[in-house]
């Protein structure tokens, strides 16, 4: 058994005794809110929400010990956090890659996650906030499944088993209508809410969409919540080309109005904090954190045809609104670090289709003709987007 093994059985012991002795919880230490998993086509996602910021170290790869009947693991050290007994007998997985996830008290003041793997190629990890909360990637060859594969060395800024970006054939677009359920997201004049737009405008654009020949997956299609995880594991589990998040604006200033179509970007505009900071339900010294861990991120490739589509969209939209009866104000394409735009390697936009705040844009988004034409400049611009990337031939085509 090598050290690290050795250290890792000494720590399980640990936790088990503690829970045996029955020692009482120290004061001051944040508590486990819930243990999570999701399975992607590429890779099976670990969510461990705390209520309290999450301080962990590194996350330790350990090989599998036959002599000791153990499989091949991931760890990592919660500090300052109280699991107790909870999840100590393990959430089963079972989906090819990943056996089982539990955790346990380590020390008195400090929580051990362990991932019991049955394939290992890379894993990432990364921390959120508003929940707080810690997520791990774990990417490998699912065991009776598809295979499955990280880059080539050198090639890291692609999606593992997927084609790079610029050659990928557009075929899925997911439609993600914004807020929904317990989070109505901004009220403007007359009570018009945020979630009752982006849903009327979401189902309009599938429609357009699919008479365009895209495949369409919407995140929601009735008034409920869904979680950060929730939306990007839908995403991800359709394997999406495109993603694309409707939102609608507010503001203090009630005369402000108009149109802005967001890409993600490790750089953002000073206005960008604000909207984000709404739409990620945050303050805007957190989105600073968050953009710090966008950094960590290989944003670079997607970003690139994220702008790309950011550009034709809203083109369409000034465009297309302005030829007709319903002249808008252009805000412009923007960069901005929004939660549901980057835990995906898929190109993605978040349009913001006007203010509910100004009386002239709240009356047209509660306009059923207005949306209609909103949706069709957006379905045009994602149509533009899809017949600027090189088609790829067919299995079997010549």
């Amino acid at each position: 058994m090598n050290v690290s093994n050795r250290w890792v059985r000494i720590g399980l012991l640990i936790s088990g005794a503690l829970v045996l002795l029955g020692v009482s919880r120290p004061s001051g230490l944040d508590d486990v809110v819930d243990l999570r998993h999701w399975s992607y086509p590429d890779y099976t996602r670990v969510v461990v929400e705390l209520d309290g910021p999450v301080r962990d170290g590194p996350v330790r790869h350990l090989s599998a010990d036959p002599a000791a009947k153990r499989p091949e693991r991931l760890y990592v050290d919660l500090e300052g956090v109280w699991v107790g007994r909870r999840f100590s007998d393990g959430i089963p997985v079972g989906d090819g890659l990943l056996q089982d996830v539990r955790m346990g008290q380590n020390t008195l003041e400090n929580a051990r996650l362990v991932i019991e793997i049955e394939d290992y190629e890379r894993h990432r990890s990364f921390s959120l906030t508003h929940p707080d909360r810690l997520v791990i990637d774990v990417y490998g060859e699912r065991a009776g499944g598809e295979t499955l594969s990280w880059p080539e060395k050198g090639s890291a800024s692609k999606a593992p088993g997927r084609l790079p970006t610029e050659m990928r054939p557009v075929q899925t677009v997911v439609i993600d209508p914004g807020h929904g359920g317990r989070d109505p997201g901004a009220i403007g004049v007359g009570g018009l809410r945020e979630k009752d737009v982006t849903l009327r405008l979401a189902k309009v654009l599938e429609k357009r969409l699919r008479d365009r020949g895209f495949n369409v997956v919407t995140t929601r299609d009735d008034d409920r919540s869904l979680s950060l995880e929730e939306r990007t594991a839908i995403a991800e589990s359709v394997r999406g080309d495109l993603f694309v998040s409707l939102h609608a604006n507010a503001s203090k200033r009630k005369s402000l109005g108009g149109i802005e179509t967001y890409y993600l970007d490790q750089d953002y505009e000073r206005h960008s904090l604000t909207v984000a900071a709404r739409e990620n339900g945050i303050d805007r010294d957190s989105v600073n954190a968050l953009q710090r861990t966008v950094a960590r991120f290989r944003v670079s490739e997607t970003s690139t045809h994220s702008r790309q589509m950011a550009e034709l969209v809203h083109g369409e939209l000034v465009e297309g609104l302005n030829e007709g009866k319903w002249t808008v104000r252009d805000l412009g394409v923007k960069k901005g670090p929004f939660y549901v735009l980057f835990l995906s390697d898929t190109p993605a936009i978040l349009v913001e289709a006007g203010f509910l705040t100004n009386k002239r844009d709240a009356g047209r988004l509660r306009n059923t003709k207005y949306l209609q034409v909103l949706a069709t400049e957006i379905a045009d611009g994602l149509s533009r987007y899809r017949d600027s990337k090189p088609r790829i031939a067919a299995r079997g085509e010549r």
